[in-house]
């Protein structure tokens, strides 16, 4: 997986992820996106930080063919792992994170965004959680944050997306734009506020996250309890064969 830093003088750093061919993550990769976030945010040059993605979509999630591949539970621990820990920098970075989104943002994506401080969408962005067609369960924590709770249930049951337009008009999505204009639109964001007094900026984050109704760490924590239920019951090993194989069958 590529990671790529991108320092402005005005005190944003964007942050490129590009792992092809869908920015499906592997469980080494979570860990290596945790650790770039950490690194901008101790940074006291950096104000603002941009997370965005190259290629067809902003995020798939995890690896789901590396755990397939995994005869063991070795890989399901450290994905997961990586992705409490990519989740937890992006929350608790000591600087706003905007979340510039394109194409798809599923699974994992949906624990990035949602636990970002602002989300800008291109019009062909879409979210969503297929989470229950691969024997798992996760991020309805960080989905919450991003849509109503019935909505969220009723994504998260059935599997299916919701557009860029549809978060904007709950409030999550702070504008929409055309697909061309997405990183411009995200530097103006980003300096506006890289404008303000950087001290003021960094204590309102702080406060804005000691005032959460959720601690959005343990209960994440608290579902991907159940996503180990699911692996050691079996269910989640046939539901990643049948993604591999159908994979395979429809020549990916």
């Amino acid at each position: 997986m590529t990671v790529r830093i991108h320092r402005h003088d005005n005190g944003i750093a964007v942050l490129t992820v590009d792992h092809p061919p869908v920015n499906a993550l592997p469980a080494r990769g979570w860990l290596d996106l945790a650790e770039a976030v950490r690194a901008q945010g101790a940074d006291p040059g950096v104000r603002v930080l941009v997370l965005r993605a190259e290629g067809r979509g902003f995020n798939a999630g995890v690896d789901i063919k590396e755990l397939a591949a995994d005869p063991g539970h070795g890989k399901l621990i450290e994905v997961n792992r990586g992705c409490y820990e990519a989740f937890r920098e992006v929350y608790e970075c000591p600087v706003p994170v905007i979340s510039a989104v394109h194409g798809f943002c599923l699974g994992g994506g949906i624990g990035l965004v949602g636990n970002s401080d602002v989300v800008l969408a291109s019009e062909d962005a879409y979210f969503g959680l297929p989470e229950v067609d691969r024997g798992a369960l996760g991020a309805a924590t960080h989905l919450s944050r991003l849509v109503p709770p019935h909505f969220a249930r009723a994504m998260f049951y059935t599997g299916r997306t919701a557009t860029a337009r549809q978060l904007a008009g709950f409030g999550s999505v702070w504008d929409v734009v055309e697909p061309a204009r997405l990183p411009a639109a995200a530097l103006e964001l980003a300096g506006e506020i890289a404008a303000k007094d950087p001290l003021v900026i960094r204590k309102a984050k702080e406060s804005l996250n000691g005032i959460d109704p959720v601690d959005v760490h343990r209960s994440y924590r608290f579902e991907q309890g159940f996503t180990f239920e699911l692996n050691l019951s079996g269910v989640s090993d046939r539901a990643r064969e049948e993604f591999v194989h159908g994979d395979s069958r429809r020549g990916r």
